[in-house]
C-alpha cells in the first residue's frame, strides 16, 4: 500500500505539472482553430501536424532509448554521474552528427514533406529536436531524483513562452502589421506562414526550457565511459524501433491521411482534412494528460519495485487502478463532447466523429503502457520490438487500405485495432515471462461498463437535439459509473483516509 502510495503522489505532482503544462499548450488549441478558420488557415494548421508528425519519427533517432536506458542503469547500482555524464555526451555528438546532416539535406527535404520554398523550416525543426534531445537526460535525472516541482516548473515555463509567442505571431501581428508593411520585420512576417511562426514559437520554448535546466546539466564534463556506453546502446538499440513503430501508430496517419485521399480531391483539400483531424485529435486531451502523467511517474517506479517480492501484486494493483480511471477519463470526455466541442472552432466541427475512437484508442494505449513492464524489467526488449511492429504493421494496412474509402475514420481505427492488438498481446505474453496476478474478470468488466454506458448515451443522442437533456443524461451515466466503482471498490476505498470517511457516513 506504501509503494502504491508513492506511485499515486507522483502520479499526481506529475500529472498536475503535466496537467498544467498541456492544458495551458492545449490552449494554443482553440486559439489557433478561431484564428485560422479559413479554408488556408486551416490548409497551413493541416501542414503544422504533418510536420510534426515528421518531427516526431526524428526524435526518437535523435534519443535512441537514452532516458529509458538512463532510468534502468540508475536502478542497478550503476554510479549515477557516471551514468550522466556518459549518456549526455552520447547524445551531445550524435546530436551533433544527426543536425549537421539533416542540415545541409534541408532543401530536398523541404520538397518532401510539402514546404518547398521554406527550407528554413526545417533547420528550425531540427533545432527543436537537437534541443529537446539535449534536455531529456536532465529531465530524466529530475524524475529519477524524484523532483517534481522543478521538473514541473520547467515544463510550464516553456509551454508559457509557446503560447506567447504563438498568440503574438499567429493572432496579433496579422492584424496590426498589416498598417505598416515598411519594416524590416513587416517585411519578413509576411514573406512566411502560419507553419513558420507555430515553429519559431516551439523553437523559442524548446530554448528556454534548455536553459531552464541549467543545474542539472551544468556539472557536464566530457568524461565517457566507452564499456558503460556499449551496455547502455545495447539496451537502449531496441527503444529506437519500439519508439518508430510507436510514432507509425501515433503520427504517421497525419502523413498517410493527404498522400492517399483519392486524386480527384484537391490538394488544399488534403491539407485541410488533416487539419481537421489534427483539432479533433487534440480533443482526447484528458485521457492522454492522465496517461502522459502516469508514464512520467510509473517508469522510475516500476523499475525501482522490480526487486520487491510483492512487486507483482504492486503492478497488479496499479493496473486495476489505471484502468478504472482510464475509463473515467473516457466517460468524463466523450459523455459530454456537446461541451468540449468548444474546444475548436466549428470550421472543425466536421471531424467530431472520429473523437470517440481515438478516445478508446487512448483507453487501449494506456493499459499497454502498464503492460510493458514485463519486457523491460526482464529485459526481453525484443518482444517490445516484436509488438510495436505487429501494431505499426497493422496501422499501415489499415490506412493503406481504408483512408482512400473513409478518410480520416480510417485513420482512427487503424490507431484503435493497432493499440488493441499490442495490448492483448502484450498481456500473453507477459504473463509468461513476468507473472502479474492482474484480475482480468473485473478489469473487463470495467471496459464492457464503460462502452454500455457510452452507447446508451450515444442512443439519446439519436432520439434528441436538445442540449438539457443530453448535458443531464450524460451526469446520469457519469454517476452510475462512479458509483458502481464505490460499489465493487468498496473495501479498499474505506482504507483511503478522505474516501474512507465518506463511505462511512455514506453507510
Amino acid at each position: 500500500m506504501a509503494s502504491l502510495k508513492k506511485l499515486a503522489g507522483q502520479t499526481l505532482w506529475y500529472g498536475m505539472s503535466n496537467i498544467a503544462a498541456k492544458l495551458l499548450n492545449q490552449l494554443l488549441t482553440p486559439i489557433i482553430t478561431r484564428a485560422l478558420n479559413m479554408p488556408k488557415g486551416i490548409a497551413d494548421y493541416g501542414n503544422f501536424g504533418s510536420l510534426m508528425a515528421y518531427v516526431s519519427f526524428v526524435n526518437v533517432v535523435f534519443t535512441y532509448g537514452m532516458e529509458t536506458a538512463y532510468f534502468r542503469f540508475s536502478s542497478t547500482g550503476t554510479d549515477r554521474n557516471k551514468l550522466f555524464q556518459t549518456t549526455f555526451t552520447s547524445l551531445l555528438f550524435s546530436s551533433l552528427l544527426l543536425s549537421a546532416l539533416l542540415i545541409l539535406l534541408r532543401v530536398p527535404i523541404s520538397q518532401y514533406t510539402g514546404i518547398e520554398g521554406h527550407p528554413e523550416y526545417i533547420t528550425w525543426c531540427v533545432l527543436i529536436v537537437a534541443i529537446d534531445t539535449l534536455a531529456a537526460i536532465p529531465f530524466a535525472r529530475l524524475r529519477q531524483e524524484e523532483r517534481p516541482r522543478k521538473y514541473a516548473f520547467t515544463r510550464v515555463a516553456g509551454i508559457v513562452v509557446n503560447i506567447i509567442i504563438t498568440i503574438y505571431l499567429v493572432q496579433w501581428c496579422p492584424h496590426h502589421l498589416s498598417i505598416d508593411q515598411n519594416s524590416a520585420f513587416s517585411r519578413w512576417y509576411f514573406q512566411n506562414s502560419n507553419v513558420g511562426y507555430m515553429l519559431l514559437a516551439n523553437l523559442a520554448a524548446s530554448t528556454v526550457t534548455f536553459l531552464l535546466l541549467f543545474r542539472e546539466w551544468s556539472g557536464f564534463r566530457f568524461k565517457f565511459d566507452f564499456p558503460l556506453w556499449k551496455t547502455i546502446v545495447t539496451y537502449s538499440a531496441p527503444m529506437v524501433i519500439i519508439g518508430l513503430g510507436g510514432m507509425v501508430n501515433e503520427t504517421f496517419d497525419r502523413i498517410m491521411l493527404p498522400k492517399l485521399l483519392p486524386p480527384g480531391v484537391s490538394l488544399i483539400d488534403r491539407e485541410i482534412a488533416v487539419g481537421i483531424y489534427n483539432a479533433n485529435y487534440k480533443i482526447a486531451i484528458f485521457i492522454t494528460l492522465f496517461i502522459t502523467a502516469f508514464r512520467m511517474s510509473a517508469e522510475p517506479f516500476f523499475f525501482s519495485q522490480s526487486t520487491d517480492k510483492n512487486a507483482p501484486k504492486t503492478y497488479a494493483r496499479v493496473m486495476k487502478w489505471f484502468v478504472i480511471i482510464l475509463c473515467f477519463a473516457f466517460l468524463f470526455t466523450s459523455l459530454f463532447l456537446d461541451i468540449w466541442k468548444f474546444y475548436i472552432d466549428k470550421a472543425y466541427y466536421g471531424g467530431l466523429g472520429v473523437v470517440p475512437i481515438l478516445l478508446a484508442a487512448n483507453v487501449c494505449l494506456g493499459i499497454y503502457y502498464n503492460l510493458s513492464v514485463w519486457y523491460k524489467i526482464t529485459n526481453n526488449m525484443k518482444w517490445g520490438v516484436y509488438i510495436t511492429l505487429i501494431g505499426a504493421a497493422i496501422t499501415l494496412l489499415i490506412n493503406f487500405t481504408f483512408i482512400p474509402r473513409f478518410g480520416m475514420y480510417a485513420c482512427a481505427w487503424a490507431t484503435f485495432a493497432a493499440y488493441c492488438s499490442m495490448m492483448v498481446i502484450s498481456y500473453f505474453k507477459g504473463q509468461k515471462y513476468f507473472p502479474v496476478p492482474y484480475n482480468p474478470r473485473k478489469l473487463i468488466s470495467y471496459l464492457v461498463v464503460m462502452t454500455l454506458l457510452f452507447f446508451t448515451e450515444r442512443l439519446v443522442m439519436f432520439f434528441t437535439e436538445n442540449m438539457f437533456v443530453r448535458l443531464l443524461a450524460a451526469s446520469v451515466l457519469m454517476f452510475m459509473f462512479l458509483r458502481l466503482v464505490f460499489a465493487a471498490e468498496k473495501k479498499e476505498l474505506a482504507g483511503m483516509p478522505l474516501i474512507g470517511r465518506y463511505i462511512k457516513a455514506d453507510s
